[in-house]
């Protein structure tokens, strides 16, 4: 451990003694965040490019992310933090009941590389809104951002309300046999699993934001210009290393000739006739993943599968957003998340059989549908299980401050985002208070109550 003075206890004493419950103490720490992003815009910017090669755009999105997840915790921590009364039933009156949020403790957030500032500084919102100590443990991978991460936040935080820990995995996996109250983890499914068997022996509760294969499906009564725009946009965003990018196309036969010209003409529009030279495509984060996903492209290339781009750059570890067409589920290219500007598209014969295919699959983070009718999208939501759905776009889900965001099954459990990153890192304490003047003796032994008047009385 690089910092051997970290002290979980010295982080939970704050807690402990009450100092982080009132709503001033919170607000405090908000506004440390808002300072720290306001002050730094630029060097954060830089940081993200430094890494991965973001374009200073997609570098503000991460910032504004965060920015929105402030302003809203600011103007409704007051409300997130009231008691909420609960009925109580006639056998229990006089009386009252009522949920109160407390905080959780010390809790350790783990970030990603792919939105390295973003997904480590946006938990760590609801967790200070919620009245906890954190520890942020940033990627490794993104090594700019996660150094200017720590130097920011020990120049704005005391070390008893949060804590940056840098390093490699060996560190990660230190941190996470530790007692903390609560672990947040953004990555993929493999450490997931460790995380997840490291935090049961110390039966610490954790929210795992994970990824898979979130499909995009087009229909009849889709734009498919816009639609190829919005599907090239999404798998071009970072480079297409975004947990919610679409990972590939399900189209009905009838529209797959006409979805693909669109696509190649999208693909043309937003990076060029080079993409390679676009100032506005990020850079894979490291050869191993540039190597892994050349290697799908190039075995597409070798089956003649790409219909549009295919060329790269490893001295800039760049790939084009590639246009390829597969055949069958099993392809190889369907085989695991992507994470990448590779996108394979599948024809479907209809809705039904898109969702078959996606039924046969992990439940993914994600599901998008273009077209259709309104039938056609209830459908969807009822036949599916994933951890959201978008008609008619991708992405932007996230982009609600308020809306849920998390996966289910093999893409994650909890969820985040406005009040249910607060829920996430507070313990709903229920509490009931009764009078002493109102003492039924019938409540007592000798029970010499009729049973059919207990049930009554009691229901």
């Amino acid at each position: 451990m690089n910092q051997k003075y970290l002290q979980i206890k010295e982080l939970r004493e704050p807690v402990i003694k009450g100092i982080t419950r009132p709503e001033k103490w919170r607000r405090v720490q908000l506004k440390r965040i808002s300072k720290l992003i306001n002050e730094h815009e630029n060097e954060i910017i830089q940081a993200l490019s430094a890494d991965l090669k973001k374009p200073p755009t997609e570098a503000l999105f991460e910032i504004i992310a965060v920015n929105q997840e402030l302003k809203l915790a600011q103007e409704q921590l007051r409300q997130w933090m009231r008691p909420q009364p609960i009925g109580v039933p006639f056998s229990l009156k006089p009386g009252e009941a009522w949920t109160e949020p407390e905080p959780l403790g010390c809790v350790l957030i783990i970030g990603p590389w792919n939105y390295p500032f973003s997904l480590i500084i946006q938990p760590l919102v609801s967790a200070l809104a919620a009245g906890n100590t954190a520890v942020l443990k940033p990627s490794e991978n993104a090594p700019q951002t996660s150094l200017l991460i720590q130097r920011l936040i020990n120049h704005l935080f005391p070390k008893d309300v949060v804590e940056v820990v840098t390093g490699d995995g060996e560190i990660a996996s230190e941190l996470v046999q530790r007692d903390f109250d609560h672990i947040f983890f953004t990555g993929g499914s493999v450490i997931g699993k460790k995380v997840m068997e490291a935090a049961s022996k110390n039966l610490t509760p954790i929210t795992l934001e994970l990824g898979g294969k979130s499909p995009a499906i087009v229909l009849k009564g889709a734009d498919l210009a816009a639609t190829a725009r919005r599907l090239i946009w999404g798998k071009g965003l970072n480079a297409g290393q975004t947990c919610i990018a679409p990972n590939h196309i399900l189209v009905e036969e009838k529209l797959r000739f006409s979805l693909l010209n669109e696509l190649k003409n999208a693909q043309i529009s937003l990076y060029g006739e080079n993409p390679i030279q676009s100032p506005h495509l990020a850079k894979i984060i490291n050869g191993h993943h540039f190597e892994r996903l050349t290697k799908l492209l190039e075995d597409a290339r070798s089956k003649g599968q790409i219909h549009h781009g295919g060329r790269f750059s490893q001295a800039q570890r760049q790939i084009e957003p590639t246009i390829i067409e597969v055949d069958e589920q099993s392809d190889p290219l369907l085989e695991e998340e992507l994470f990448g500007p590779l996108l394979p598209v599948l024809s479907t014969q209809n809705l039904n059989s898109a969702i078959g295919l996606i039924q046969k699959q992990p439940r993914p983070l994600a599901i998008y549908l273009f077209g259709g009718s309104k039938s056609d999208q209830q459908h969807l939501i009822e036949k599916t299980s994933s951890g959201s759905i978008c008609f008619n776009d991708v992405v932007m889900q996230a982009g609600i401050p308020d809306l849920p965001f998390g996966g289910v099954g093999a893409s994650g459990m909890g969820r985040y985002h406005g009040y249910a990153g607060f829920k996430t890192f507070s313990n709903e304490k229920s509490i009931l208070k009764r009078p002493f003047w109102f003492d039924i003796k019938l409540r007592y032994p000798p029970y010499n109550l009729d049973p059919k008047v207990l049930k009554n009385l009691l229901g």
